[in-house]
């Protein structure tokens, strides 16, 4: 997680995340101020729940709005591998920092070279991590939902990288506008997965139900209002003994039903925290803000 130094809306991912709410803007040092208190916050309530949680501490140059939400530009995988991202906007791309990758050689396993598909930037073609990409690391499947941040080729290239069977499709919002982000769409956890099937158009709906189901997931399905609250944008995590939890802010558990939530409890703990100055300006939540680690650790 990356401790923000200058947080705030930022203007270049406008126009593709729909979720950044241009009437939320305050002054930058009320802004900074209160994400610093949410994402200190958050990060006690992981930390109380025995998740093991790594801080990095942004720096103030450059200018980089949107570090707090580092699992866009990096993705860990449990041979080794790091996969490096080409991020649409150009002051995302700036948040790459090579500096965080060293220091995790002091506990994990690393492959080098890393995979790095940032050079795409040049062509115009994006493929933001997992945001974009939902991994069901258990089964090799991603989904994926395309935007003008996920692009066809470089969905096809990851596939052929890592193995994974690519389930791609579109994910439309109230305006008929390509939803930025999968990972506002849906979630996969161990044996459940919370998915808006509203958003997803009836050609490619049932592909995505049944590649859930067939993988042994429960469908938990939210509506497009719950959508809109960050209810798909959540990430099942282990804790220090081996309890999982289900992580999300506070305005997407107070979105879900009584019915979801007692569904989702059959499998997992849910653990929430506030993070509406995030969410309003940043245009993610929870989920975002959590590049998981799965290298292997050096001790084990």
């Amino acid at each position: 997680m990356i401790r923000p130094v200058k947080f705030g809306f930022n203007t270049q991912t406008a126009g593709s995340n729909s979720f950044q709410n241009p009437d939320a803007i305050k002054a930058e040092e009320i802004t900074q101020a209160e994400a610093l208190k949410e994402f200190d916050n958050f990060v006690q309530i992981l930390q109380n729940a025995g998740i093991n949680v790594h801080v990095v501490e942004d720096t103030p140059t450059p200018h980089t709005p949107d570090s707090i939400f580092p699992n866009n530009w990096v993705s860990f995988h449990n041979d080794g591998t790091i996969f490096l991202y080409p991020m649409q906007a150009e002051n995302r791309r700036l948040e790459r920092r090579m500096d965080i990758l060293e220091s995790l050689e002091k506990n994990f396993v690393i492959q080098k070279p890393y995979e790095d598909l940032s050079d795409w930037e040049q062509k115009g073609k994006f493929l933001e991590g997992t945001g974009s990409l939902i991994l069901d690391r258990e089964h090799k499947i991603a989904y994926c939902c395309l935007s003008p941040r996920a692009d066809m080729e470089l969905l096809t290239i990851f596939g052929q990288k890592t193995g994974y069977q690519m389930v791609i499709f579109d994910a439309l919002d109230r305006q008929g506008k390509p939803i930025y982000h999968t990972n506002v769409v849906m979630c996969v956890g161990d044996k459940f997965a919370v998915i808006c099937a509203e958003c997803i158009p009836e050609y490619g709906r049932e592909n995505v139900i049944k590649t859930l189901q067939n993988s042994g997931k429960e469908v938990v399905d939210i509506s497009l209002a719950q959508l809109e609250n960050f209810a798909g944008n959540m990430l099942q995590v282990q804790n220090n003994a081996g309890k999982t939890y289900l992580i999300m802010s506070e305005r997407a558990f107070k979105s879900l039903t009584q019915s979801q939530i007692l569904t989702l409890e059959k499998y997992t703990s849910l653990l929430y925290a506030p993070l509406t100055t995030i969410e309003n300006n940043g245009g993610g939540s929870a989920r975002c803000m959590l590049a998981e680690v799965f290298l292997p650790e050096k001790n084990k």
